[in-house]
C-alpha cells in the first residue's frame, strides 16, 4: 500500500469498517458453511499466521523489548489493539504476571456475530497468538492463562500471560483458571502511545491497516486449507453479503448521496484511494472505469481471490442500484496488482 495523504480520514475508516466485517464474516461462513472443527482449524492458523509476522516487530515499534516478557506481552496486546480501535484493557500485577481484557463489544464478533461464534473459534485464537508469545520471545516459561471468555457469556475475553518457574510444554502454553478474575482497570496506569506521534491521520491509516491485514492473512489461510476454487467460492459469497449489509452505511460515512451511476462511480474511487492505490477514472459512453494501478496488499494472492473479493464491490453496486453491472479486469505484471472496474448500465 502506497502510504499517501490524499484521502480524508472517513475514507480510511470506511476501507477499515468493510475489511473488519470481511473477517468477521468470513469466520460465521466458515462456522455456517464449513463447520465448527473448521473454522476453529482456520482461526488458528489465522493469528499463528498473524502473530509469526506481527509480534516480534510490533514489540520493537511500540518500544517494548527492554520490558519482562509477561509485561511485554500484555503492553504489546493492549497498545498494538487500541491503535486498532480494539477494546482492550491491562493490568499489571509484577514483571512475571500481566493481565489482559477485551471487554464487550468484541472487534471481531461485534453485534450479534457473537451468537455465531463457540468457545472452540475463541480458544484456537489464544492457542495462534497468546500461547506462543513465550516461544517467539525464546522464553519457554511464558505461558498465557485464560480466565473468561466472552462466547461462554462472560463479561470479556480475558486473561493473564505468566511466566512459570519451569519450561512449559506446548500443550500447556495455554491454560484456563475460570475460578480467577482480572483486576479492575486504572486507564490512567496504562501505558500509552506518544500522540505526536500518533496524530489522527495516522490513527485511521494504522485501523485501516489492522483490518486489511486480517483479510490478508485470512485469504492466504483459505488458500493454503481449500484450494483457489473451494476458497474462492466462500470469499465471494462473504464478501457479497458484506457489501450488501453495508453499503449504505458506508456510503453515509462518506458523506455520498448521489443515486446514478456517476454516483456509485465516486464510491469506487474515494475506497481506491483509501487502500492506498493509484487511480484514474475514464468516463465512456456507456460506462465509467475506475482504473486501480498497484495495491500490494493483493500481490500474494492469486487471481481467482481478488475476483472473490471483488464481491464487496458487486454486492454494494446491487444495494446502490441493480440495473447497474460491476466488472472487474485484472491486470498483468510480477511487481504490480492493478485492475479495472468497469461500471455500466
Amino acid at each position: 500500500m502506497t502510504d499517501d495523504d490524499t484521502s480524508p480520514i472517513s475514507d480510511y475508516r470506511v476501507v477499515a469498517e468493510l475489511h473488519h466485517r470481511m473477517t468477521t464474516g468470513l469466520i460465521l461462513s466458515l462456522m455456517t458453511h464449513k463447520g465448527e472443527e473448521t473454522a476453529a482449524d482456520v482461526v488458528y492458523r489465522l493469528f499463528r499466521r498473524q502473530h509469526s509476522e506481527t509480534f516480534l516487530p510490533g514489540l520493537e515499534k511500540l518500544g517494548l523489548t527492554g520490558l519482562p516478557d509477561a509485561v511485554a506481552s500484555a503492553q504489546y496486546h493492549y497498545l498494538s489493539n487500541a491503535i486498532g480501535t480494539v477494546k482492550v484493557e491491562y493490568m499489571p500485577e509484577s514483571d512475571r504476571k500481566a493481565w489482559i481484557r477485551y471487554p464487550p463489544p468484541r472487534w471481531i464478533f461485534d453485534g450479534t456475530a457473537i451468537c455465531g461464534v463457540t468457545n472452540a473459534v475463541t480458544i484456537a485464537m489464544m492457542r495462534g497468538w497468546h500461547a506462543q508469545n513465550g516461544e517467539s520471545l525464546g522464553n519457554p516459561n511464558l505461558g498465557f492463562v485464560c480466565t473468561g471468555m466472552t462466547t461462554n457469556g462472560d463479561p470479556g475475553l480475558e486473561g493473564y500471560f505468566y511466566e512459570y518457574d519451569a519450561p512449559l510444554a506446548p500443550e500447556d502454553r495455554l491454560r484456563f483458571a475460570p475460578d480467577e478474575q482480572a483486576p479492575i482497570f486504572d486507564s490512567d496506569a496504562a501505558p500509552t502511545v506518544d500522540s505526536a506521534d500518533w496524530p489522527a491521520l495516522r490513527l485511521a491509516k494504522a485501523e485501516r491497516n489492522y483490518a486489511l491485514y486480517y483479510v490478508r492473512s485470512m485469504f492466504a489461510v483459505l488458500l493454503d486449507v481449500f484450494g483457489p476454487h473451494d476458497a474462492a467460492a466462500l470469499v465471494h459469497l462473504t464478501a457479497r453479503l458484506v457489501g450488501m449489509q453495508f453499503y449504505d452505511v458506508t456510503r453515509d460515512m462518506l458523506d455520498l448521496t448521489d443515486p446514478s451511476r456517476q454516483g456509485f462511480a465516486d464510491y469506487l474511487e474515494r475506497i481506491s484511494r483509501a487502500m492506498g492505490n493509484g487511480s484514474a477514472r475514464v468516463e465512456e459512453d456507456d460506462a465509467i472505469v475506475v482504473a486501480n494501478e498497484d495495491w500490494r496488499l493483493m500481490k500474494p494472492l492469486q487471481p481467482e481471490l481478488l475476483l472473490a473479493w471483488n464481491g464487496i464491490w458487486e454486492g454494494a453496486c446491487a444495494v446502490h442500484d441493480r440495473s447497474l453491472t460491476l466488472d472487474i479486469a485484472i491486470g498483468n505484471g510480477a511487481d504490480r496488482c492493478g485492475w479495472q472496474w468497469r461500471l455500466s448500465g
